[in-house]
C-alpha cells in the first residue's frame, strides 16, 4: 500500500463474513443428544460428540435436509456428491480436538443474496456454506474473555448441527454487513431451519482488510485475490448480533485505517469483540489454512445429494411474499415490507385479511399490534392461539361498535397485558360507541358550557374546537367517535 495513498486518506475496507447458524432439530448432527438449549450443564453428552475412544458417528437426516433449503433459498450449486472432513485445532470447548466439518467438497457452492441497503439493491455472493458441528460453549467468571479468573465449559451445545455460510469479500461499509445479516435471517425463518430467539443460534466472525480505494474494480466492486493476499486481514470472532457486526468492524475500520495512516503495519491477527465496550482486542495470530491440518473423515462415507435439491421444497421467502403482498393486497411497499418482516407475521395478518378489507387489516397488524409488542419487547410467537381475540377487535373497530381510540388505548393494551378478551374489556370499561341522540346531547352541553372556547372559536381560533371535542369525548365516556363529534360541533357552532 502506497504512502500517498495513505496520507490522502483513499482507503477502502474489504468486509467478508462467515456466518454460524445453528440448524433447528431435535437431535445433534451425529448423535441422538437433544438439543434442548436449557439442560443442566454437561447433560445433553454421549460418548460420540464427547469424542470418547470407538464412538462413531451418524449424520443428522434433518441436518442435510436444511442444508438442502437453505442452498436452494439462495440459489447455490448442490453438488452430486460431498464429504466430511476433520478440522484440527486444539481449544477447550471442543473435546474431540477436532471438529467434523466440510472442506474442498462442501453441499453449496456459488450463491447468492440480494439486500437493499439505504434504498439500494445489491446482490451478495455467497463463496459456500457447508455442515459441521458446534463446539461446547464457554463461560468467563469474573471478567470477559481477557479478565476472566476462570472459565467453565459446558458440553451441551458440542455436536449441535451448524451451517457455516462465507460470502466472499463484498461489502464495502459495516451497515451492508448489518443489511446481509438481517435478511439471512429473515431467509432462514422462513425456511423453518433457524429459530432467532434461541442464544447463540448465529454467530459471525468478521473479517476486514483495508487497501486503496483505487484497487477496488469501480464497476463490479469486486477486488482480485492477490489484492487481498497483499493485505493484512484481522477476523473478529464470534459476534453475536447484526448491531454487534455493525458496531465491531466500524471500530475494525478506523482502527486500521489510522494504523496505516501513521505508518504502522496492521497484524493479521484474530480479535474478540468486547460488545460492552464496542471494541476489539487482540486474542491470537490469525491462523493459516494449512494449520487445521485437514484430512477426510473416515468414519462418515460421501454422501450423494443429487436428488436432494428436486426432491426437498422450500416455502414462498420473503422477497416474493413481499411481492405479492403488494400486488394481491394492494399495499404499498412499507407495509408490506412490515408484514414480511417475520413469516409468523404475514401469517398472521393474512389470516386476518381473509375477513377484513386488507387496508384495514394491515393498519391494525403492522402499526397498531406490531407497534405495541415493539413497545413491550414481544414477538407475535407470544400471540399463538389469541388470532381469534385480536380478529374479533379489528371485527368491533370494522362494525363501528367502539371508536379506533379506545381500541387502540384501552382494548388492545389490556389484551396485551393483561390478557383479557376484547368483549370482557368492552363491557367491563362501557365502551361500546354512545348512541346518536346521546353524542348530540353532549355536543349541545359542551356548547353551553363552555362559552369562552365557543368565543374563541367564533373569533377564528380553529384550535377551540379540540378542546370542545375534548369536553363531550369526557361526557361520553370517551365512547363517541371524536371526527363525529368534531362535524357536530361545526355544524352546530357554523350555523
Amino acid at each position: 500500500m502506497s504512502t500517498q495513498a495513505a496520507q490522502e486518506g483513499d482507503l477502502a475496507a474489504v468486509i467478508g463474513l462467515e456466518v454460524h447458524v445453528q440448524l433447528e432439530t431435535e437431535t445433534k448432527i451425529f448423535c441422538g443428544c437433544a438439543t434442548e438449549p436449557t439442560a443442566e450443564p454437561n447433560t445433553n453428552v454421549c460418548p460420540v460428540c464427547l469424542g470418547l475412544p470407538g464412538a462413531l458417528p451418524v449424520l443428522n437426516e434433518g441436518a442435510v435436509e436444511a442444508a438442502v433449503k437453505v442452498g436452494k433459498a439462495i440459489d447455490a450449486d448442490i453438488p452430486e456428491e460431498t464429504r466430511f472432513h476433520r478440522k484440527n485445532y486444539y481449544y477447550p470447548d471442543l473435546p474431540k480436538n477436532f471438529q467434523i466439518t466440510q472442506y474442498d467438497e462442501p453441499i453449496c457452492r456459488d450463491g447468492e443474496l440480494e439486500v437493499s441497503v439505504e434504498g439500494e439493491r445489491r446482490t451478495v455472493r455467497i463463496r459456500r456454506a457447508h455442515l459441521e458441528e458446534d463446539p461446547g460453549s464457554l463461560q468467563h467468571v469474573g471478567g470477559g474473555i481477557d479478565s476472566a479468573t476462570h472459565t467453565r465449559v459446558n458440553y451441551n451445545r458440542a455436536g449441535t448441527p451448524l451451517m457455516e455460510i462465507v460470502t466472499e469479500p463484498d461489502f464495502r461499509r459495516p451497515a451492508e454487513a448489518r443489511a446481509f445479516l438481517a435478511k439471512l435471517e429473515e431467509v432462514l425463518e422462513y425456511l423453518g431451519v433457524f429459530d432467532s430467539q434461541r442464544d447463540g443460534s448465529l454467530r459471525v466472525d468478521a473479517n476486514l482488510s483495508i487497501i486503496p480505494d483505487e484497487e477496488i474494480d469501480t464497476e463490479g466492486g469486486h477486488i482480485s485475490e492477490g489484492t487481498l493476499e497483499d493485505a493484512n486481514r484481522t477476523e473478529v470472532k464470534n459476534i453475536s448480533s447484526h448491531k454487534g457486526a455493525e458496531t465491531a468492524l466500524a471500530y475494525e475500520e478506523t482502527r486500521q485505517k489510522n494504523l496505516i495512516r501513521r505508518g504502522k503495519a496492521v497484524a493479521q491477527e484474530t480479535r474478540h469483540f468486547n460488545e460492552t465496550h464496542g471494541s476489539t482486542v487482540s486474542m491470537r495470530s490469525k491462523e493459516a489454512e494449512k494449520d487445521y491440518r485437514y484430512f477426510e473423515e473416515a468414519d462418515l462415507p460421501p454422501l450423494q445429494v443429487s436428488d436432494w435439491k428436486e426432491r426437498i421444497p422450500i416455502p414462498e421467502l420473503p422477497d416474493a411474499r413481499r411481492q405479492r403482498f403488494q400486488t394481491e393486497y394492494g399495499l404499498d411497499d412499507e407495509s408490506a415490507s412490515k408484514l414480511t418482516s417475520t413469516k409468523q407475521v404475514a401469517d398472521f395478518y393474512e389470516n386476518v385479511a381473509e375477513s377484513f378489507d386488507p387496508d384495514l387489516a394491515a393498519t391494525w397488524v403492522a402499526d397498531n399490534l406490531l407497534g405495541e409488542l415493539n413497545y413491550r419487547d414481544m414477538a407475535i410467537t407470544e400471540l399463538e392461539g389469541r388470532l381469534d381475540e385480536f380478529t374479533r377487535l379489528v371485527e368491533l373497530v370494522a362494525a363501528d361498535e367502539i371508536t379506533t381510540k379506545n381500541a387502540e388505548e384501552v382494548v388492545l393494551r389490556r389484551m396485551l397485558d393483561e390478557g383479557e378478551h376484547p368483549d370482557d374489556i368492552v363491557e367491563a370499561e362501557g365502551l361500546g360507541k354512545t348512541g346518536e341522540d346521546e353524542v348530540a346531547q353532549a355536543v349541545t352541553e359542551a356548547i353551553a358550557e363552555n362559552p369562552e372556547a365557543v368565543a374563541d372559536y367564533e373569533n377564528g381560533d380553529d384550535g377551540a374546537i379540540n378542546f370542545l371535542v375534548g369536553q363531550v369525548m369526557g361526557k361520553t365516556g370517551g365512547s363517541a367517535d371524536p371526527g363525529t363529534v368534531n362535524g357536530l360541533l361545526r355544524e352546530e357552532l357554523d350555523g
